[in-house]
């Protein structure tokens, strides 16, 4: 695992930003709950299952993201930091290897949802995003997570 604390990130980080519509408990909830998770993680048209995820530091979190092309996308992960409806931070141990870190900023009836992606590598990031599109696979999963949180709310 690279040093993250690398401050050369800018040529190996996906970021994306949001203000989601819901409060940081329900985000929390829709994050930290497996039962909610497949709802609306990954790019649009996977679906995914989860076999393992010990949400607390150095638990294991073992997802397969299954394609439309029914190839299937075996994940683990290694949580490192979690701070309830605060922070998620997890290494990606499966190749790419990167840093995950999502945080929630608690905005009333909103959320501000900041999720990074740092890769071990430049190399690794531009090969992430090239072949397997993930930052626009980041961003659906953005948007997918708004639509879930909104059927919560209903």
């Amino acid at each position: 695992m690279k040093d993250i604390t690398d401050n050369n990130i800018t040529d190996r980080e996906l970021l994306i930003t949001k203000l989601l519509d819901a409060p940081v408990e329900l985000v929390w909830e829709a994050w930290s709950n497996p039962e909610h998770i497949c709802n609306w993680w990954g790019p649009d048209g996977f679906t995914c299952t989860i076999s393992k995820m010990e949400l607390r530091p150095e638990g294991e979190w073992h997802l397969v993201l299954h394609g439309p092309d029914g190839i299937d996308y075996k994940n683990r992960s290694i949580f490192k930091e979690i701070i309830p409806q605060q922070k998620i931070s997890y290494w990606h141990e499966s190749a790419p290897h990167f840093m995950g870190t999502i945080t929630f900023e608690d905005r009333g009836e909103q959320t501000f949802l900041t999720w990074r992606m740092l890769f071990d590598t430049k190399e690794e990031f531009i090969q992430t995003v090239k072949v397997f599109k993930a930052d626009q696979g980041l961003k659906q999963n953005v948007v997918k997570l708004q639509e879930y949180l909104n059927s919560m709310k209903s």
